[in-house]
């Protein structure tokens, strides 16, 4: 469910691509961007899910714990070549009895390294929203002076009976933080993610653009690997399994 207005996205390719990235080097502006976004959130929040429900238009319901995979695709954006990188990372979790968040160090370096920024909560959990705004604070102590493009996602917008966090509360978050605000489902709603990611992307892309050539700042440092191809085939063939099974036992 898009709650802001927007300005209307460039239709993207189906080149998808899941790769081992072993440094990154870096960066000149050139026509060819590389846009690098990382994804952070709480724990149990369909970080994952909405990675993969955007890239591969599948949602899998169960993954393994998340020791940080990079995705990367191709696609054009207003008639340009991007390449887009995704950083998924584990949660990130409030210290007790505290508003001051604990990450590992990982996740720093994701921050660090990334042009944009995906927060996600639960809408069935308020613990999950109340990560997002020390969080965000977290990240000006390393960019204190940078532009952030930022989006906010609430997501499990289908369990509306058990929802403990108001729309209203999301969007005044993201507007407090300066960021756009979805609400969205990994599960039921592949056009709202879908949205909400080429958003971000647009927007990152725009600022890369107005860089005039200057060189960006990359991390000379060796990445978490991703899962291949196969493994992403294994678990969506996983997922339809599971279904087919229980279809079967009703």
């Amino acid at each position: 469910m898009r709650l802001n207005s927007q300005d209307t996205m460039s239709q993207y390719s189906t080149n998808f691509l899941l790769l081992p990235i072993p440094e990154y080097p870096v960066l000149d502006c050139v026509p060819n961007k590389i846009i690098k976004l990382v994804v952070l959130g709480g724990s149990s929040v369909g970080k994952t899910a909405l990675v993969v429900r955007f890239l591969t238009k599948r949602f899998i319901g169960d993954y393994e714990a998340n020791a940080g995979a990079l995705y990367s695709r191709k696609f054009t954006i207003d008639g340009e070549q991007i390449s887009l990188q995704v950083q998924d990372t584990p949660f990130v979790s409030l210290e007790d009895d505290t508003d001051s968040i604990c990450c590992q160090e990982q996740i720093n370096r994701s921050i660090y390294w990334a042009d944009g920024f995906v927060f996600v909560y639960s809408i069935t959990e308020y613990e999950s929203y109340r990560v997002i705004r020390p969080l965000y604070q977290h990240i000006r102590k390393i960019h204190p002076n940078a532009n952030i493009p930022l989006l906010l996602m609430a997501n499990k917008g289908d369990l509306l009976r058990a929802r403990q966090v108001s729309s209203k509360e999301g969007l005044q978050l993201a507007s407090e933080l300066g960021g756009t605000y979805y609400e969205v489902s990994a599960r039921e709603n592949c056009e709202g993610v879908h949205e909400a990611f080429q958003q971000l992307c647009q927007e990152v892309s725009r600022m890369i653009g107005s860089c005039n050539g200057e060189k960006r700042r990359g991390l000379h440092l060796v990445r978490p690997k991703s899962p291949n191809m196969q493994d992403l085939k294994r678990r969506l063939k996983q997922a339809l399994t599971s279904k087919g099974k229980s279809a079967t036992t009703l």
